[in-house]
């Protein structure tokens, strides 16, 4: 073999032990009759040390260059103590070759990898093997790795069975777009490649395999964002006879040791809270709260009920409400701070943003002189602001109050740092309604998927209130990102056709698309549950990266092409005309 060792595994325990190296020149200094290398493998750096008294090894030390792929035989010995590197975990050997082979020659790398870096982004993909010899970009990928061993042998001991599931199936009119895929057997119809294992691993209960799992590919024809992909890898689970508790259980045992043993960041609580999803709306503006940090919103509605400022009697005369949050300490906030606040309240659908500032020598606030001493003071009272705080405001529909005070307040969490990285804010949102309606199209649809179950003593608001039936529903947040979530499943036909005639599928199309489930669900189907949980987002907030690519070997850019492979790219006509398929002019936007 060229190696017997890994460079970054060479310890002081191996001194005068003769080894085998091979890898690729890191970094190379000449001082004098000296010439170093920083050899670096799968496993590390080690520094090797040519010197005259070989001058064949010397030679070739000479010659090579960054990136050069080279094989070493040598004997490690211990650094004097004023040559120790702490930096290095092999900082306390180095290695005297005794033959050096090039094993292959480089050129110059389009980017440095042998230090941080600001590459752009295209270039670092269409050189993504480049790029994963980078030991910060290589240690996210091994990361990625350890938690997916570490998620495979918890659930293997825990009696799952790992199986993997098509991904040529069925086109489903459901969720984001399906990535089409034409038979070549069955001109003019289609595969679609998976959006989610749902309808299978639902199929597996009712063959009786009751506990299931797979590290599942996914693919969704959607926009990218810097938090999500067209295709990703989640953890497909699901379980028999299990209730939400036992679900959510499970999950949460494996993630808290997960972040345990892979994350720098600590838990900031043990056991996850469980929030009710009316109770997050109504704090945060959102069903994916950072608990980071406060800055909760408070309803001043009943202390401003009789308020002369137009503003906050007519978002109440119509229906709506008035919530302020308290920012600690900020009540002398500038102008230009305050007005792009402003701005981001906008952008979150309100008109405005109200604000007062409680200085020690004044209330500071250009709605002020609207509003009544006791008006302030019941303010005051309800958010529990003091002398130096600053109360932001915003009065409008229910809905539009939730989305401009979450965009300020998250707004507010990066600019006065309150999102501390070192911190992992896991919890559980439960208690989602099962369905919403659909005004321009007439219709319920499901707020997560068609095959959630409802709790039983909802059974009948499915005809006089739909949008009051709850669902069996979890969600796990990790510091406001959604990481995952599942349900407890309708298990028997009549209710499964049911929701779906309320989601407007007639009951031909419910055959026609839903056929195989609904059928199965007739043979003894268990009351099963299970969960999809992102594992890039995951790794995502292990390593602290705010870019989902970062995370995978071999991602697409952000424009949904893949430089690396320069995809998607035309074919041959005579693959086209093989899958009986002609090209048409794309649509003008």
């Amino acid at each position: 073999m060229l190696k017997d060792t890994y460079c970054g595994d060479l310890r002081p325990s191996d001194a005068g032990r003769t080894v085998r190296l091979a890898g690729w020149v890191h970094r190379r200094r000449d001082h004098g009759g000296l010439t170093f290398i920083d050899l670096r493998d799968s496993h590390g750096i080690v520094q090797l040390v040519f010197n005259a008294d070989n001058q064949a090894t010397q030679d070739v030390a000479h010659r090579v260059r960054g990136e050069w792929c080279i094989a070493v035989e040598g004997e490690v010995r211990e650094r004097a103590a004023e040559t120790v590197n702490p930096n290095m975990p092999t900082g306390q050997v180095e290695v005297y070759p005794s033959s050096c082979q090039v094993l292959n020659e480089s050129p110059t790398p389009p980017f440095y990898i042998n230090e941080p870096a600001d590459v752009d982004e295209l270039l670092r993909l269409k050189y993504r093997y480049l790029d994963l010899r980078r030991p910060e970009v290589a240690e996210s990928i091994r990361l990625r790795h350890e938690v997916v061993r570490y998620i495979r042998t918890f659930l293997c001991d825990r009696d799952f069975a790992e199986i993997e599931t098509p991904t040529l199936i069925k086109s489903t009119p459901e969720g984001a777009r399906d990535f089409l895929v034409p038979s070549r057997m069955r001109p003019g119809q289609f595969f679609a490649l998976p959006q989610s294992p749902q309808i299978l691993k639902e199929l597996l209960m009712v063959a009786g395999f009751e506990k299931y799992f797979q590290l599942a590919r996914c693919y969704r024809d959607e926009d990218f964002r810097a938090n999500r992909v067209a295709e990703h890898t989640q953890l497909d689970l699901e379980m028999s006879f299990v209730t939400e508790d036992d679900v959510m259980g499970l999950v949460e045992e494996l993630y808290t040791e997960i972040a345990k043993r892979f994350a720098k960041a600590t838990l900031l609580a043990e056991p996850f809270p469980r929030l009710d999803y009316e109770d997050c709306m109504a704090r945060y503006g959102i069903d994916r709260p950072d608990l980071r940090f406060g800055l909760e919103f408070v309803d001043i509605s009943a202390a401003v009920a009789s308020s002369g400022f137009q503003v906050f009697a007519g978002a109440l005369a119509a229906g709506g409400q008035v919530k302020a949050i308290r920012v600690p300490g900020q009540a002398e906030m500038s102008r230009k701070e305050i007005d792009s606040l402003t701005e981001v309240a906008k952008s979150g659908g309100a008109k405005g943003l109200a604000w007062i500032g409680l200085t020690a020598a004044e209330v500071r606030s250009p709605i002020a002189k609207f509003l009544t001493g006791d008006e302030l003071a019941a303010m005051r009272s309800l958010t529990g602001a003091e002398t130096g705080d600053m109360l932001l405001i915003v009065a409008d529909a229910r809905a539009t109050v939730a989305s401009a005070l979450h965009a300020v307040r998250d707004t507010l969490g990066d600019r006065l740092g309150l999102k501390d990285p070192d911190v992992l804010a896991f919890c559980w949102v439960t208690g989602f309604p099962l369905l919403e309606w659909r005004p321009e199209e007439s219709r319920w649809d499901a707020t997560h998927n068609p095959f959630s179950g409802f709790r039983e003593e909802d059974r009948a608001l499915l005809d006089t209130d739909p949008s009051k039936v709850i669902a069996k529903q979890y969600d796990l947040v990790l510091n406001g990102a959604e990481v995952g979530g599942g349900s407890v499943r309708i298990n028997n036909r009549a209710d499964q056709e049911k929701v779906l005639g309320m989601m407007g599928h007639s009951s031909e199309q419910q055959q026609e698309r839903f056929g195989v489930i609904l059928d199965a669900l007739e043979f003894g189907a268990p009351p099963m549950g299970g969960v999809g949980m992102g594992i890039d987002r995951l790794l995502m907030m292990l390593t602290g990266t705010d870019n989902i690519r970062d995370v995978i070997a071999f991602p697409k850019a952000s424009s949904g092409t893949d430089p690396l492979m320069s995809a998607p790219s035309p074919v041959d006509e005579a693959q086209l005309t093989e899958l009986g398929l002609a090209l048409r002019p794309a649509a003008k936007s």
